[in-house]
């Protein structure tokens, strides 16, 4: 959990809100997304068996205001881009890096004036 939550602050920027261990010895952290109200919650629960997990489907996406610039921050820090810099046709440019927990994390740049929601 420490090296997670090490990744989310030191290489995205991410600001810890607050660790705990849960009663049933969950470890738990919050944290807060530069810019914005939205907060990550990351959990490490104790062994309880086997999960099964669709892979393609489990990842984070943040938007970057510049991928380019991104891309280079990444580099200096050694973090390997896992997929792309892809270029879709409505101009959303996106890459994907690897959490160390395994869990793929999307970066995108979109065009001015798009908005997600």
């Amino acid at each position: 959990m420490d090296e997670t939550v090490a990744f989310y602050r030191d290489v995205l920027g991410l600001e810890v809100v607050e660790r705990k261990v849960s009663p049933r010895g969950s470890h738990l952290a919050f944290l807060k997304v530069p810019h914005s109200e939205e907060l990550i919650e990351l959990c490490s629960f104790p062994p309880s068996g086997p999960v099964k997990v669709q892979e393609d489907l489990v990842h984070l996406a943040f938007q970057v205001e510049s991928l380019d610039e991104t891309i280079a921050a990444l580099t200096r820090q050694g973090i390997r881009i896992t997929d792309g810099p892809t270029s879709t046709s409505s101009g959303n440019k996106f890459i994907f890096i690897n959490a160390p927990d395994g869990y793929e994390v999307e970066l995108i740049e979109r065009p001015p004036g798009v908005k997600i929601v």
